[in-house]
């Protein structure tokens, strides 16, 4: 069994994220508090992104895969990590002095589930989001608006840099393991949190800085991304609310490669074990935030 801290673990799933990667660890090392910890989660690079840390060992700690994807990635770094407090980041990102106090202030909190700071655009830091909406039945995102400067709630957080407890990373089961390489896990995440009796919560004073990219550098199928959508739904939503999203959906060409992915998962069993533990169901998120679609 890992022994516990009282300090954050840092879990970072990177691939072929080059010189992000770098300026990101470095980010972290010199902002955490003592007893903190840096694991990178290596999902398969070719680009020698991670050879920097092999020189410096007591930066961060590397763990190798191959290909597991973002959710079992962050899975696997919460389970190796040692701290009470886990902030699941993306491999692209930069904070500033002092950004841990005020999310752990709020982190604290028993009913919060996570909480995420305000992400700035790299290159333009004018260009800013304080949590995400949904857009519609596509299950695209909005980005909110700032609606003061006292930490709220949003529909949705932005897990690249999103700090958890990890009591309730554990009473939740930590992130979906049926979700495919990337797509939707922020949203997925933020949603179960809120049907458990959880709080999605935005700490406005912190500002995290985020690359935001046309092109990624690694393969990219989409109907893994489909795949993860439909999941949310059919996992998470009613039958009405299902309909409508398969009906924004299908016309994707990529749709019957993901349906057929969702057929050969564990939708049905996922579906029941959720229901099962929530105390409000879908139809009680969208009344409280909307979209009403």
């Amino acid at each position: 069994m890992t022994k516990r801290s009282k300090g954050i673990s840092v879990v970072v799933c990177a691939l072929n994220e080059g010189e992000n990667l770098r300026r990101t660890v470095e980010s972290y090392r010199d902002t955490l508090p003592p007893k903190s910890e840096i694991i990178v989660i290596d999902d398969g690079s070719e680009d020698g992104s991670t050879g920097f840390l092999t020189k410096h060992k007591r930066m961060a700690r590397v763990i190798r895969t191959r290909h597991i994807g973002v959710a079992r990635g962050r899975n696997l770094g919460a389970a190796k990590g040692r701290g009470d407090v886990i902030v699941f980041s993306d491999a692209h990102v930069e904070s500033g002095a002092g950004w841990w106090k005020p999310l752990m202030d709020v982190v604290e909190n028993p009913r919060c589930g996570g909480a995420a700071p305000a992400i700035a655009d790299m290159t333009d830091t004018h260009c800013k989001g304080w949590g995400l909406e949904f857009q519609g039945p596509n299950l695209n995102e909005n980005w909110l608006k700032k609606p003061g400067d006292a930490p709220f709630t949003a529909p949705l957080v932005p897990w690249c840099s999103t700090a958890m407890r990890r009591e309730t990373f554990e009473a939740t089961g930590g992130f979906d393991e049926g979700m495919l390489r990337w797509g939707s896990i922020d949203k997925e995440m933020s949603v179960r949190l809120w049907l458990l009796g959880y709080e999605c919560w935005v700490v406005p004073e912190v500002e995290f800085r985020h690359v935001f990219r046309d092109e990624r550098p690694y393969d990219m199928d989409w109907s893994w991304a489909i795949h993860n959508k439909l999941r949310l739904s059919f996992v998470h939503f009613g039958a009405p609310r299902i309909a409508r999203v398969v009906g924004a959906l299908k016309r994707d060409k990529a749709f019957s490669e993901a349906a057929s992915l969702l057929a050969d998962g564990n939708v049905s069993s996922r579906r029941k074990e959720i229901a099962a533990r929530r105390m409000h169901d879908a139809e009680w998120y969208f009344e409280k935030f909307g979209p009403n679609w």
